[in-house]
């Protein structure tokens, strides 16, 4: 909704450049109450979508499948630098293409963000690859390391996480390029023929230092800030509940990547309970996930055995292994014959050979790889280094989910070598595939529940019941189903009493449905909850406006108006209930004839008032204000920019045409 239906940078009328300046939801990125997520490649993407079809969701959602092929595309091609031409390219690729965790970035639109991330993220990291093996022998090479740090650049313009592609490609380098294990990283400084390496890591680290110095400048050198529903564990007093949890929300990410069973469109408030002890059994998940990870990296930095493989069989010292193939030891895998779509000599500036042999990357190295490219993407959301505004969020895991493919593939692939007997290796193979047909069967029924907002909201009741009973009470409202919205919203509020948001879109539904009392009951709890909810100060005043509580009523119109909109997550939404307060103040006072206090709070008003607010009633009372003042050619005025806001806005008519007949 605030993404592209209210954003008002997707107008043709709003200036482009705006998108530089403002954060994803449309809000000037340097204000307090900004969510700081400064994406403006795919707001501009959101803009031309707008621009061809308007509001129609259709081009929206094409736009969002085109990216993930492209993505998986891409994704298979890099896939195939680790493994060759083969059926485990093949199986990576599937994975990516099929896995249910892809959902809500695909089938939500708002997600495109992460897709888009992940198609410049790939790009540099491609880019990057061919600067490695053109580095040395051609000037092209820093054509590739420019084009790396342009994608990059793009990458995080679409989402912030992109930047981490730079840590990538210097983990490429060191452990899949040159091979290199962690004991060889320091002797390997002193040595001149990996100048050149160590030449690129650092214009991978200056460029990185310098994207993430002006992204932190562009924001005001301010953090976001988030309620406490957004991320409970980061709003928690006890230092225990803070570092149990979000050493444990990883642990749960992980699980969505392996067994994505039970997905939700919203994972905050109370969707993953605070830990809060150390008997905590969670804590055991926790514990194990990060010994197996420490133990995994542990292995694949340490280097192999004398055990090696080659071309998918095993061999021991170069001797004739179980199956009869025998193997030179210093060849771990079978090499490619790569044509010049990849390393050509026109590309390379190569002169030896018209195809240039390439060693596919150790198991070892693929791990590492695999392992960088699950984690580093992945630690923006972990709460590490700045506090983030949602608890588990499934698009967050797009690129990570790479790594994720990566290392289920070659996890398969080591299987498949390591077994001897024929039907280990066929039941290897079969349980991937398997693993794939289940993926993309979850992933289809994933995508019915993204069919329309009732059924997504209804499939969220049992991982987040408090948020998907309100927002399911907002769909059976716009349906008319007012008793079903109803026992929505106070299902919403028996799992969270406290909600601000629920509690005034009770009161509305209520007032709306002549309940007065009942509203004016939800409203005050609204306030309560949430002092600044401006909404809930206005419909309050216009109830007591009408029940000739008119004290009352100013007070609260008065109270209203005086709130600031420093640090409220929709500054835009909240100045257009300020600019209704003080229109409606405004009346009160017209009504009691004190019309030059109407005007005092009409002009107040306009200086308020943003620019997504409609003002025709507005101006149209500023014109009958002055009418009775009789200033009529002041009243003249504001009649006819009532009637240009918007030219059938009747009242306008009316009062214009009685003006018209007066003079």
């Amino acid at each position: 909704s605030r993404a592209i239906k209210t954003n008002q940078d997707l107008l043709p009328e709003t200036p482009w450049i705006h998108i530089f300046y403002n954060d994803f939801w449309g809000t000037l990125l340097t204000h307090s109450g900004s969510h700081k997520s400064y994406r403006p490649l795919c707001t501009l993407s959101f803009r031309i979508n707008h621009a061809v079809g308007g509001m129609d969701p259709w081009g929206y959602h094409l736009v969002n499948v085109l990216l993930h092929a492209a993505v998986t595309g891409l994704f298979t091609n890099f896939s195939r630098i680790l493994f060759g031409d083969g059926y485990w390219t093949l199986i990576a690729g599937l994975l990516f293409a099929s896995h249910p965790i892809h959902t809500e970035a695909v089938a939500g639109i708002v997600g495109r963000a992460d897709i888009g991330a992940c198609l410049f993220f790939l790009l540099s990291l491609m880019c990057y690859v061919k600067h490695c093996s053109t580095r040395g022998s051609s000037p092209s090479t820093w054509g590739w390391i420019l084009g790396t740090g342009l994608c990059a650049g793009c990458s995080m313009l679409w989402k912030e996480q992109g930047v981490t592609v730079l840590a990538i490609s210097a983990v490429y380098d060191i452990f899949v390029f040159h091979r290199l294990k962690m004991h060889q990283i320091i002797s390997a400084l002193y040595k001149r023929k990996n100048l050149t390496l160590f030449f690129s890591i650092g214009l991978l680290t200056s460029w990185g230092a310098a994207l993430l110095g002006v992204r932190l400048y562009w924001m005001g050198n301010k953090p976001p800030s988030f309620s406490n529903s957004d991320n409970p564990a980061a709003d928690s007093d006890s230092f225990l509940t803070r570092t149990l949890t979000f050493f444990y929300l990883p642990t749960k990410n992980l699980w969505l990547l392996l067994c994505p069973d039970t997905l939700s469109f919203d994972w905050s408030m109370d969707a993953v309970p605070l830990l809060k002890a150390v008997s905590d059994w969670r804590n055991l998940h926790t514990v194990a996930f990060y010994a197996g990870l420490l133990l995994l990296a542990y292995f694949s930095l340490k280097g192999s055995s004398n055990e090696r493989e080659c071309d998918g069989k095993t061999v021991m010292n170069g001797k004739q292994n179980a199956n009869g193939h025998s193997c030179h030891p210093e060849m771990e895998y079978k090499t490619l014959e790569v044509k010049s779509s990849f390393a050509s000599k026109e590309e390379n500036g190569l002169k030896k050979h018209e195809n240039q042999k390439l060693q596919l990357p150790s198991t070892e190295n693929i791990v590492i790889l695999s392992l960088s490219l699950l984690i580093v993407p992945f630690v923006p959301a972990t709460n590490l280094f700045f506090y983030v505004g949602f608890v588990i969020a499934e698009r967050v895991l797009y690129v990570p989910s790479m790594g994720f493919c990566l290392l289920v593939t070659v996890g398969v692939r080591a299987l498949y070598v390591k077994a001897q007997k024929r039907f280990l290796k066929n039941l290897v193979f079969c349980s991937t595939a398997a693993l794939i047909v289940f993926y993309g069967l979850k992933t289809v029924v994933r995508n019915g529940d993204w069919q329309n907002e009732e059924m997504l909201y209804r499939s969220g009741i049992k991982v987040n019941p408090a948020k998907a009973w309100g927002n399911l009470g907002n769909v059976l409202k716009s349906q008319s189903k007012i008793s079903e919205a109803e026992s929505a919203y106070r299902n919403a509020l028996y799992y969270r009493s406290n909600m601000a948001d629920m509690l005034y879109n009770l009161g509305l539904l209520l007032q709306e449905n002549s309940r007065f009392s009942e509203a004016l009951h939800y409203y005050k709890l609204a306030i309560g909850s949430r002092p600044t909810l401006a909404s809930a100060y206005l419909n309050t005043g216009i109830i007591l406006m009408n029940q000739g509580k008119t004290e009352e009523a100013r007070r609260t119109f008065v109270k209203c108006s005086e709130i600031p909109d420093e640090n409220l997550k929709d500054p835009h939404a909240h100045k257009s209930s300020v600019t209704s307060c003080l229109y409606n103040l405004g009346k009160l006072f017209h009504e009691q004839g004190h019309y030059e206090e109407a005007l005092t709070v009409y002009k107040e008003a306009i200086q308020k008032m943003p620019r997504q607010f409609a003002p025709q009633s507005l101006y149209n009372m500023m014109g009958e204000a002055y009418m009775r003042m009789s200033r009529l050619p002041e009243a003249e005025h504001w009649y006819v920019e009532s009637l240009r806001s918007k030219s059938d806005h009747i009242p306008a008519h009316l009062t214009y045409g009685k003006l018209l007949a007066l003079t």
